[in-house]
């Protein structure tokens, strides 16, 4: 596309909902959502070709963030990514300014990556429209995931991809930060649903990691090793019945389910009715219920809207894992 063309474009990036450590694995597993009904779930960023940077916000939950632009994630990524460029090799002048609108559909501390996913809608966009303004793709996937990583940890207070990794490459993902492999994408269940429902209450990752013990007892340490290692064989050997037995949560969620009104509750509701696994998203207050069959999923789906919602902004999804990830479109 000529770049007299792609001043009169606008580029939509979508970055979806995702669960962080999907209970058995603690900053290491996550997972992308899409709620089955077609509904998205995740934020939006619409690029544009500007005379300066420019950001405007729009959407259900806009409101709950930073009034000044220049606190916005969105602008951190907008200049990361142009910083990012000129060490590239590219001049300045040569590079064009934006207009950046958040559409900011997830809600803040909800515990379903709301921060990544304006992180990877911000980054996929920008990396795709100058793809298409300079001719070619400026930075690779490895390289991308990396700026999503550090922009991450601006916000949670260190660098993870947990939630980034998933938003941006959909599935199911595990993160290696081995040299040039930062994530690894795993095999899924696509008979699985997933039942998410956020309360409405807001827990901050950072309370959530504050409740955490400093020290894990050794029994645990094992417990949490083994259980991340079979899970894994399971997927691999598409045996659901054990990889859902060691769907549980042995580092985080025996502190953090004290910030979640009804969290047990709700989990024996579910495993009464048929739920594989119950868990908490992230750091919460969301939280997840695997289910094999429809039907299940809808009941248990129904329950949580009735009573584990504690107000009017939460909101339940019956969803299946997001095998795209993050994408774009033009309009």
């Amino acid at each position: 596309m000529s770049q007299v063309n792609m001043k009169q474009t606008i580029l939509r990036a979508y970055a979806p909902a995702s669960i962080g450590n999907v209970s058995l694995g603690f900053d290491s597993l996550g997972a992308a959502l899409k709620p089955i009904d077609g509904s998205l779930l995740g934020d939006e960023v619409d690029i544009e070709v500007a005379e300066q940077f420019r950001l405007e916000v729009k959407g259900r939950f806009a409101d709950k963030l930073p009034a000044d632009p220049n606190n916005n994630i969105i602008t951190h990524c907008y200049q990361h990514f142009i910083a990012s460029l000129e060490k590239q090799g590219h001049k300045k002048s040569a590079i064009p300014a934006l207009k950046m609108t958040l559409h900011k559909n997830l809600p803040i501390g909800s515990g379903l990556g709301s921060s990544a996913s304006s992180i990877v809608a911000a980054l996929h966009g920008l990396n795709q429209f100058f793809a298409k303004y300079f001719g070619n793709v400026p930075f690779t996937e490895n390289k991308l995931l990396l700026l999503m990583g550090e922009l991450e940890g601006q916000i949670s207070g260190s660098v993870h991809y947990d939630n980034v990794a998933p938003c941006f490459l959909g599935g199911l993902t595990l993160i290696a930060e081995h040299k040039d492999q930062v994530v690894l994408q795993l095999p899924i269940f696509e008979n699985w649903y997933w039942v998410s429902c956020y309360s409405g209450i807001t827990v901050s990752t950072a309370a959530a990691r504050d409740i955490l013990p400093k020290q894990v007892s050794l029994a645990n340490t094992i417990k949490f090793g083994r259980q991340l290692a079979v899970f894994i064989d399971a997927l691999y050997r598409k045996d659901e019945k054990l990889a859902a037995a060691m769907m549980l949560d042995v580092i985080a969620e025996p502190y953090r389910k004290s910030l979640l009104p009804r969290f047990d509750e709700s989990r024996f509701f579910a495993e009464q009715h048929g739920a594989l696994a119950f868990g908490i998203s992230g750091s919460g207050p969301t939280v997840f219920a695997v289910c094999d069959n429809i039907e299940d999923a809808k009941i248990i789906n129904q329950w949580l809207v009735d009573n584990y919602i504690q107000n009017d902004t939460g909101f339940s999804h019956i969803c299946q894992l997001d095998s795209s990830g993050a994408s774009v479109s033009h309009f």
